[in-house]
């Protein structure tokens, strides 16, 4: 019990336990089949290893059955990669070659979906095994035999030996987001319900803050990104962004709703309506994310309901009866048009809040309607709504991690130059096992060259360690083949489970125990297999110290700050565009612009590489001074600027382009975007130059001066103007929020550059 209660807290949900328990059943009696009952060297290793590969270095999510189908999956890539490693596996310059191009396209794959990022190791590990084994054409059929005896064994163990429960902690911790989202919302419209159970605004903000801070942690608990190409994966991942920035929408409405002001009735009873249709859209959201492939007529109900009241807010805010405005009215009298401007305040929110919620509701719509597909469906590549196929959203991926600061580019160059040079110098030495060499670069190779530096020392003490406990545990066993078996599978749980539950050195050693083991019983050789272990990981160590050294020696520390200045330029050029959008469409001199489809997917690729950079740094991060809270609210800002472009957009969708002269209009957006340009600009300048970044642009009166100008003719005007004048204002708003960004992002990108500086990271 002792045993397990220690397990429980090290091991959560004992998925390492499971792993280890399986091939720990799995290899043994693989290799005894492959050995002693087909006769087969070559199938009784590949056997052994391709178990290895796919039950103990990888471990897929979601339901069991996505499970089995990127087991399979994996099946099929590793059957192809132990062909193509064979046929590469002499001369030594197509065996290096081909090992370089490999790697490269495997570790960049991984940026395109979390389920080839997890399975990088195995897929390296199954071209590794046959490129540094001499093999010919001939010997391709045995290595494919013990591979697929391994990968069918692997679904039989994943399906059947202690199956895990499906694991979606993204998608659990949104489900909770939606609720306590809901819940606050709700809080914010007193008299809905009854006094005595009247929800407590703090209380509901406090839950909803802690819902929302829980789902962006566990966003950033893994080294990749937690995405699929699948619709559903890609549907999810999305409500973290949405979500964060719902919660902000709601810290804005709340402390504007505090505020004492005076707000004409129709505008008041329809935010009021929009604040109680959110909630409904949010709770109904929620049970519907819960479950997988549920029907959405509720949602989409609640949905139309909540697209309903947004209207309303619009038409209460064009009725006569605010503010006395009305066609051919004008400004009422001892009412100034900025005034006017102010009490346009409460339905900004409304929509504000509308459109958010909006889009959380049909995401969630589009991920219940994604998994709601028949098999043929699936076959065929049909996608919900307007998603992408899984191959163009593959290729959109791909081609945004393709920039020079592309952490994930530059880690994958440097693991494909170690791994080839390691294939190289284990082939040129001749060092017996030279496949251990390759293994070595392969689990030390870091982003930068310090933490190459301390792994490559832990890999190589762990080592030593594994040798000599092998040598004590061959000493006490003797030649005695039977009980070499019996220990086989102990050592195995053992290796599998300590590297998750202990450190990465304990699990150097315990696998260095298992191959000394595995070693003694194919051709017995005594303790002096772990010497051979420990020279060749000591080789392969100093090539991934070279390597580290020598390619991109900082890592994502030294790739942080412009990760995050090129986010906020991408961000804020969308932005721009979808200013100049509405811009088109309400004043006619003005050139008309499309929709900026490519400003926002350069953005949302900007968004994706500093997400991976971030994460790397996370990696590389250890103990170092800063909370994670602390310096994360930069990079979040990033989704802040993109959704508030987004909404821009939206807000001019479905507006008819408008007559008469809007010059001055065009100035009054123009003039605060470029503001906005040049401030982020500025960061990102000086977060590169480790300079000191640029305070916080204060509100500039003459800005609501000049917008007032120039609307004060369109209020003054027919409905048709003055609609174009609230969506003017409307826009004007949303410029306001990135701009009130600028406070919430540069104190945490002083500490973000702070711990990014060289200064702060030694001598890497």
């Amino acid at each position: 019990m002792r045993v397990m209660s220690w397990l429980s807290g090290h091991d959560p949900g004992l998925m390492a336990l499971r792993r280890a328990g399986r091939a720990a059943i799995a290899v043994p009696l693989l290799f005894l089949l492959g050995s002693r009952v087909i006769g087969s060297p070559e199938v009784a290793l590949f056997s052994a290893f391709g178990s290895f590969a796919l039950l103990l270095f990888v471990d897929f999510g979601g339901p069991l059955g996505e499970r089995v189908q990127a087991q399979l999956a994996l099946a099929v890539a590793g059957a192809v990669l132990v062909t193509l490693g064979t046929l590469a596996s002499s001369p030594v310059w197509l065996s290096a070659t081909g090992m370089a191009v490999v790697a490269l396209v495997v570790l960049f794959a991984g940026a395109v979906s979390s389920v080839i990022a997890s399975s990088g190791t195995s897929l390296l590990l199954t071209f590794i095994l046959p490129v540094m084994l001499p093999g010919t054409p001939a010997t391709i059929g045995p290595r494919l035999l013990g591979w697929a005896i391994a990968a069918a064994v692997s679904v039989a163990a994943i399906t059947l030996l202690w199956p895990a429960p499906t694991r979606e902690p993204l998608r659990g911790r949104a489900v909770d987001a939606c609720r306590a989202l809901a819940a606050r919302v709700r809080a914010l419209t007193p008299g809905t319900a009854p006094p005595e159970h009247a929800p407590d605004a703090d209380a509901t903000a406090a839950e909803a803050e802690s819902a929302v801070t829980a789902l962006h942690t566990g966003f950033l608990a893994t080294p990749y990104r937690p995405t699929g190409l699948s619709a559903p994966a890609r549907t999810v991942v999305r409500l973290v962004d949405e979500l964060i920035w719902l919660n902000s929408v709601v810290d804005q409405l709340d402390r504007h709703i505090r505020m004492p002001h005076d707000t004409p009735a129709p505008a008041h009873d329809a935010s009021r309506a929009v604040r109680e249709a959110a909630a409904d859209v949010l709770d109904r959201g929620a049970a519907l994310l819960a479950g997988h492939g549920g029907d959405t007529a509720e949602l989409d109900a609640a949905v139309e309901r909540l697209a309903r009241a947004r209207s309303a807010v619009e038409a209460a805010t064009l009725a006569p009866a605010f503010a006395g405005l009305g066609a051919g009215d004008g400004v009422p009298a001892g009412m100034s048009a900025d005034a006017v401007i102010a009490a346009l305040g409460p339905g900004f929110r409304a929509q504000e809040l509308a459109y958010a919620v909006l889009t959380v509701g049909r995401n969630i719509a589009l991920t219940a309607r994604a998994e709601r597909r028949t098999w043929w469906q699936r076959a065929l590549g049909r996608q919900p709504g307007d998603l992408a196929s899984p191959v163009a959203a593959a290729a959109e991926r791909a081609s945004g991690y393709l920039g020079r600061h592309s952490v994930w580019l530059r880690n994958s160059v440097r693991g494909a130059i170690g791994l080839g040079l390691a294939v190289l110098v284990a082939k040129l030495t001749g060092v017996d096992h030279a496949f251990w060499v390759v293994l070595g670069t392969l689990s030390v190779l870091r982003s930068n060259a310090l933490s190459t530096g301390q792994t490559a020392l832990r890999g190589v003490l762990g080592t030593v360690v594994g040798v000599v406990v092998g040598a004590a545990a061959l000493l006490a066993i003797g030649s005695n083949p039977v009980v070499l078996w019996l220990v086989l599978p102990v050592a195995i749980l053992v290796a599998g489970v300590a590297p998750s539950a202990i450190s990465f050195t304990a699990g150097q050693a315990a696998f260095t125990v298992v191959l000394v083991l595995l070693f003694n019983i194919i051709a017995p050789a005594g303790w002096t297999v772990g010497l051979v272990r420990v020279e060749d990981v000591a080789l392969g160590c100093a090539v991934s110290l070279v390597v580290g050294a020598l390619f991109w020696p900082r890592g994502a520390a030294a790739s942080l700050r412009s990760a995050v200045g090129d986010a906020y330029l991408a961000g804020v050029e969308y932005l721009r565009a979808a200013v100049a959008f509405g811009v088109g469409r309400c004043d006619p001199s003005a050139p008309e612009h499309p929709e900026p489809h490519q400003q926002s997917l350069r953005a949302a690729a900007a968004s994706r590489r500093l997400d991976d950079a971030f994460r790397t740094f996370l990696t590389e991060r250890g103990s170092k001074s800063r909370p994670l809270s602390e310096v994360s609210a930069t990079v979040t800002g990033v989704a802040g600027v993109r959704l508030a472009a987004d909404a821009v957009v939206e807000l001019w969708r479905g507006q008819a382009p408008a007559h008469g002269d809007h010059a001055s209009t065009r100035l009054a957006l123009l003039d605060p975007m470029e503001r906005l340009e040049h401030w982020y600009a500025t960061l990102a300048a000086q977060l590169v130059a480790l300079g000191p970044l640029p305070d916080p642009d204060p509100v500039d009166p003459a800005a609501a001066d000049e917008l007032a100008a120039a609307v004060r003719d369109d209020l003054d005007g027919p409905p048709d103007a003055l609609a174009t004048a609230v969506r003017i204002i409307w826009t004007a708003d949303y410029l306001q929020v990135v701009r009130r960004l600028e406070r919430a992002i540069v104190r945490p990108a002083m500490l973000l550059r702070d711990e990014a500086s060289p200064r702060t990271q030694g001598p890497a």
